[in-house]
């Protein structure tokens, strides 16, 4: 009996992949059918995936072309597959020549002409509505947004908003949108998801008048240094029905949500300290020492929890007043934590955390992790955990606000109220 096998992600399922099912299982007689998971797509940057995995498997065993359908995971999976299910001919779309030709020493390699003039992308044109996205900002840098917005299928930046009509303009030609302004109930009239990158002092009227006309919002953190008034745009937005997210992107990156994860699943035992270094080398613009104490201050508290009971800081400032090195020290009933930031001396940029039975350690850029390992004690071997990280990582947070919205959940659980007011709390607390 020859065995085949070919993969795929399935969206919205068309006679484009019908065929090639069809096409593959004329290579053999038993045809195993490999459908991507929602979180291999995810790991790979592939943000658009619009049908669950259950409706995909769903749809391909429909076909009733497939003897056996099986998850694909994990990049290197095929290998793996094609040794345990002792097969004859890997089957995939023409668009990956080339690409699985070093699996030729285990079976045949197919590469199909795909379908012409159909494809999933196509069809999320037609049955997807464009969401239009637009950008508030008092300077002509996007921090990245307008590219990694490009990567989220049905997400379109169109419009640009500031309050000088010349950097406004300035916006929209660098970055080729469709129109600009200068009029906020103009700009909001258009758009349905807003970026907020303004001042500080700006950011709560602008987040209230985007709730207001309904808008969803993305916002820099924090929405004010006023709790009270954090509190009351979080209420509104409930009250309409409409997301407000903060734009802390390390919350949306698989790694960082599995280091999380394993952290407080009990592998490495009860966490006994959080460790954290920053400095300013791995950042596309120099930062203060309050930007960069806001990520790390949100992998405590995401760690730790809320109830700190004793914060403290020290800094030293340089000869102009500036705050060269500075440390934050928490102490919870069980646990503490230390946070070193270099805003102008180098510090070794990691995050540790010790447990009572072994750490991980994110090294480098953690707050934009794709990689961590993990020490058990007593075993020898580390275990390191790789995931594919693209870009700002702009785009996970875009994604997850995607999902929100299909699901009609207007409440992120990446990070929660009580976690972004308490973020806050430690940030004014050391402002001090």
């Amino acid at each position: 009996m020859k065995k085949v096998i070919t993969y795929g992600t399935f969206d919205l399922f068309h006679q484009g992949h019908y065929n090639i099912i069809k096409r593959a299982k004329a290579y053999g007689d038993y045809l195993i059918v490999g459908v991507t998971s929602e979180s291999y797509d995810i790991e790979r940057g592939k943000l658009s995936v619009h049908d669950s995995l259950l409706t995909r498997i769903e749809n391909v065993k429909n076909t009733g072309l497939v003897d056996q359908v099986i998850v694909e995971e994990y990049l290197g999976q095929k290998t793996r597959d094609i040794i345990q299910y002792d097969i004859d001919t890997l089957v995939v779309g023409s668009d990956w020549v080339g690409k699985f030709d070093h699996l030729r020493q285990y079976c045949n390699v197919v590469y199909l002409e795909r379908t012409k003039n159909i494809s999933s992308t196509q069809l999320r044109e037609k049955s997807n509505e464009i969401c239009k996205f637009g950008i508030i900002t008092d300077d002509v840098d996007d921090c990245g947004a307008v590219k990694e917005t490009k990567y989220v299928s049905g997400i379109h930046v169109e419009s640009v908003f500031s309050e000088d009509l010349t950097v406004a303009e300035h916006f929209c030609d660098k970055f080729e949108l469709n129109s600009y302004s200068n009029d906020i109930e103009k700009f909001l009239s258009d758009v349905g998801i807003v970026y907020i990158k303004s001042t500080l002092e700006k950011r709560y009227d602008y987040i209230k008048a985007c709730i207001e006309k309904g808008v969803h919002v993305i916002c820099e953190f924090p929405f004010s240094m006023d709790i009270e008034k954090c509190r009351e745009l979080n209420a509104l937005a409930k009250e309409k029905n409409v997301a407000l997210m903060e734009n802390i992107v390390s919350c949306y990156l698989r790694a960082f949500t599995q280091f999380l994860w394993i952290a407080k699943s009990n592998e490495i035992g009860s966490i006994l300290s959080v460790n954290i270094g920053m400095s300013n080398d791995f950042f596309r613009f120099v930062q203060s020492f309050d930007s960069m104490s806001v990520l790390a201050v949100t992998a405590v508290i995401k760690l730790l929890g809320t109830d700190a009971k004793y914060i403290s800081k020290n800094v030293i400032e340089d000869s102009y007043g500036d705050v060269a090195y500075g440390s934050i020290f928490f102490r919870y009933q069980k646990a503490v934590a230390r946070i070193e930031i270099g805003t102008k001396v180098d510090i070794n940029n990691h995050l540790t955390v010790v447990g009572t039975a072994g750490s991980i350690v994110l090294q480098d850029d953690w707050w934009n992790t794709g990689y961590f390992e993990v020490h058990k004690k007593g075993r020898k071997k580390v275990d390191r955990r790789s995931f594919n990280f693209e870009g700002t990582g702009f785009r996970y947070l875009i994604q997850e606000l995607q999902i929100m919205l299909r699901d009609k959940r207007y409440e992120c659980n990446r990070l929660t109220d009580k976690e972004s007011e308490a973020i806050l709390k430690v940030i004014n607390q050391i402002a001090d």
